[in-house]
């Protein structure tokens, strides 16, 4: 079974970038496709984007237009999340997860591993 773990959060300045990383243990992240998702407070959890295993990425409506971008490297076996531009509403748990489906679901319940998050504060 894979284990995930997020890093990178922390609090930043409206405008800023922060890359998060996903870094996988147990077996290869190659064998899956990778999605993060995000909670703001009081909200419900939604995703971002998401990996398949050769890299190509689709990212959820809110998060189309360039601001966030998924990258991989297998061979780290860790997956990527920059986000750049940030703004008060970015504020969120960022958490990343993995399924062994072909295609990148889109919903929270097809994913069977997830990581612990990591918080994302932006200032305004």
């Amino acid at each position: 079974q894979v284990e995930l773990v997020e890093s990178g959060g922390g609090l930043v300045q409206a405008g800023d970038s922060l890359s998060l990383s996903c870094l996988a243990s147990g077996r290869p992240l190659s064998a899956y496709v990778v999605a993060w998702f995000r909670q703001p407070p009081g909200k419900e959890r939604e995703f971002v984007g998401g990996i398949t295993r050769r890299g190509s990425t689709t990212y959820g409506g809110d998060f189309v237009g360039g601001r966030f971008t998924i990258s991989r490297e297998n061979a780290k076996n860790t997956v990527y999340l920059q986000m750049n531009s940030l703004k008060s509403e970015d504020t969120a748990v960022y958490s990343c997860a993995a399924s062994v489906a072909v295609l990148i679901p889109t919903k929270a319940n097809d994913y069977g591993i997830w990581g612990q998050g990591t918080q994302v504060r932006v200032s305004s």
